[in-house]
């Protein structure tokens, strides 16, 4: 009857020991992921840039500012066509 109950714990014991280890090998392979990706957007900031753009491709900022002047552009001709808006 001892004997079983050690068999048993000692299975327990063995898978405890495995699940502890995998979950200590997933956790250290994911902290060194965060830690390269961290040190890749910090490498990011230091270059001037966030994202590689295309330079033929204008700049967000940029893309808003236009389409307000498209938007100022077609109320004045509006007022000078004479429709009402």
């Amino acid at each position: 009857m001892a004997a079983i109950i050690a068999s048993e714990l000692s299975a327990t014991l063995l898978a405890a020991t495995i699940a502890l280890s995998a979950l200590t090998i997933i956790s250290l392979v994911a902290l060194r992921g965060w830690r390269d990706w961290i040190a890749l957007k910090r490498d990011e900031l230091a270059a001037g840039h966030s994202v590689a753009q295309d330079p033929a491709v204008p700049h967000a900022g940029s893309r808003i500012e236009i389409a307000d002047l498209k938007e100022r552009l077609r109320k004045l001709e509006a007022i000078a066509a004479g429709v009402d808006l």
